[in-house]
């Protein structure tokens, strides 16, 4: 733990760069699309996926912003997850927040309660078994893959984002900032509607971000959801065996594993979370003996994780809905 813990300082010039470029990347990109647009709409689809790939990696930095990991100011942070929210679409300090709370009782059996997040969250296969006809129906619609790692990803970063959606009232500055940055996004949009037209800003921002929803949600979610990730009672849970055996290593080809920012570097994030997403990989690889036996998913393993849905407490694993009879 203590050699994991040297890697929490970032290193500024690092943390500057990766913003600015991916930034500059994903602005060229659009840039791109737009002048496509006037060939072909058809075209300019064809940016859809690299373009994505660079919100994923923006929401990524947020994403570090928010654990205090990517600079060493807080004031830095702050402003650089707040930039990062403007192409994300996701509010920086309520989602922060939120977060917050998924580390707080991931894998654990007896916190669930603080979410209703299908994603952070799950069933057991008794709780599942003790429900009725018309309340398993719901469960296996809301979690089937088509429609939780499809459908509701672009409603959840196009929708339910615009509003403090699960924020108490007691949270004022968190609830706050959803509508600040509404109100940013909005003057963002309108900046770009009045030279280029409402249509072509449509058809280029909204299939962006639906995909981008996608594969970010696919993968925060895979990996605490594969078949024998651990989840334990509070009685049992352990931070470090929660972080190795209930969250994975997702091996990732370099191009996708720059395009995520590392994340599948899971388990490490989790044991200490203000690791910047740069300095993952060297402290996996100079944490052998601590990270060594992190669950290894492969890229094909990843894509089957959605259907497992229950965790089952006799065997210790995640199982699949059981057939219909």
């Amino acid at each position: 733990m203590r050699r994991a813990a040297t890697f929490q300082s970032p290193v500024l010039a690092h943390s500057v760069w990766q913003f600015s470029s991916t930034g500059a990347a994903y602005a060229a990109v659009l840039a791109l699309m737009y002048v496509a647009y006037h060939v072909s709409p058809w075209l300019s689809l064809a940016l859809v996926l690299p373009a994505a790939g660079l919100v994923v990696r923006l929401f990524i930095i947020q994403h570090d912003c928010g654990h205090g990991a990517f600079f060493q100011s807080r004031r830095a942070n702050f402003v650089v997850g707040v930039l990062c929210s403007l192409a994300t679409l996701t509010p920086f300090t309520n989602w922060r927040r939120h977060h917050a709370q998924h580390h707080a009782m991931w894998n654990n059996l007896d916190r669930r309660d603080m979410t209703s997040d299908i994603y952070s969250t799950c069933l057991t296969v008794q709780e599942y078994e003790a429900m009725s006809p018309s309340k398993r129906w719901l469960a296996r619609i809301v979690r089937h893959p088509l429609i939780a790692h499809l459908i509701i990803p672009p409603i959840v970063f196009l929708v339910l984002y615009r509003l403090p959606f699960e924020t108490p009232r007691t949270w004022v500055s968190e609830r706050r900032a959803v509508y600040l940055t509404n109100a940013l996004i909005a003057v963002g949009l309108v900046a770009m509607v009045l030279p280029l037209g409402i249509w072509p800003v449509l058809a280029i921002q909204l299939p962006v971000i639906a995909v981008a929803a996608i594969i970010g949600v696919w993968l925060f979610s895979i990996q605490h959801r594969f078949e024998d990730a651990h989840w334990a009672h509070n009685s049992d849970w352990s931070a470090i065996v929660a972080a190795i055996k209930g969250s994975s290593f997702l091996k990732l080809p370099s191009v996708l594993r720059w395009f995520s920012g590392n994340i599948g570097y899971h388990h490490v994030h989790h044991l200490v979370p203000r690791v910047p997403n740069y300095r993952l990989r060297a402290c996996h690889e100079a944490c052998e003996e601590l990270f060594g036996t992190a669950r290894v998913l492969t890229l094909r393993e990843a894509l089957l994780a959605p259907s497992y849905a229950l965790y089952d407490e006799a065997s210790g694993q995640m199982v699949r809905f059981p057939r219909r009879r």
